[in-house]
């Protein structure tokens, strides 16, 4: 059986493991809204997946952030 002669220092060690590190996310764009989404899931934005709607969205009305003082 093979068995190292030596220990394995943690500098080498932290070395080798520094290669091992999660990429970017892909991100595609929605074909609907054309805003950014992960792949294979529902569009944050719009909430379509493949074609149909599958969350149901409904756009809030807009007011003002604060009344006028006056």
């Amino acid at each position: 059986m093979a068995v190292p002669k030596k220990r394995t220092s943690s500098a080498r060690r932290d070395k080798r493991r520094a290669q091992h590190k999660a990429g970017k996310a892909r991100l595609n764009r929605c074909p609907r809204c054309h805003s950014p989404r992960l792949p294979h899931r529902v569009c944050p934005t719009c909430g379509t997946y493949a074609g149909r709607e599958v969350i149901e969205h409904s756009i809030g009305e807009t007011r003002p952030s604060a009344p006028d003082s006056e």
